[in-house]
């Protein structure tokens, strides 16, 4: 009895090159291509790659078409919200304006965390869990959780960081 080999069907006949080639000049995308004639996408690239059918000229006017598209939108940007971060953390850091000194974080104002809120400084004095533990409660600066002091070690720029 003889052995059984598997029939193998290739999967680029000859009908299914020209339906291919018509489908490519007509017009259609690759996904449709795919679907009409039964094969993945990926396979309708491949071949077309393999027959050097390509598209451009088509390619060439949508490029064309984007740079009129970004040449024509041209007004106010909106500021987004890191850039106002930087600059929020910029005047903090700002190297010829010393508005507070570093070695003076005041102690009068500690507070629990029942006591804490968006007026106080909310950096942990302590671990949590022991006995001391508590919360700065001096005044924040506009906008941030810290008083001056704690600002400064919160948000230390890499270059700060780094010698610091």
């Amino acid at each position: 009895m003889p052995a059984l080999q598997p029939t193998f069907q290739p999967t680029w006949t000859t009908e299914r090159i020209e339906r291919l080639k018509n489908r490519f000049e007509a017009g259609l995308s690759c996904r449709q291509i795919a679907a009409d004639i039964g094969v993945s996408r990926n396979a309708v690239i491949g071949k077309l790659s393999r027959l050097n059918l390509t598209r451009e000229k088509t390619i060439d006017l949508r490029r064309r078409a984007r740079k009129s598209a970004k040449g024509a939108v041209k007004g106010p940007r909106l500021k987004t919200t890191p850039r106002l971060q930087y600059r929020m953390l910029q005047a903090v850091y700002a190297e010829p304006e010393v508005l507070f000194d570093d070695d003076t974080i005041g102690e009068e104002h500690r507070c629990s965390l029942l006591e804490l809120s968006e007026q106080r400084c909310r950096w942990p004095i302590s671990t949590p869990g022991a006995e001391d533990f508590c919360f700065c409660g001096n005044t924040p600066v506009e906008g941030l959780p810290y008083c001056p002091g704690h600002t400064r070690l919160a948000y230390r720029p890499a270059s700060r960081a780094a010698r610091g």
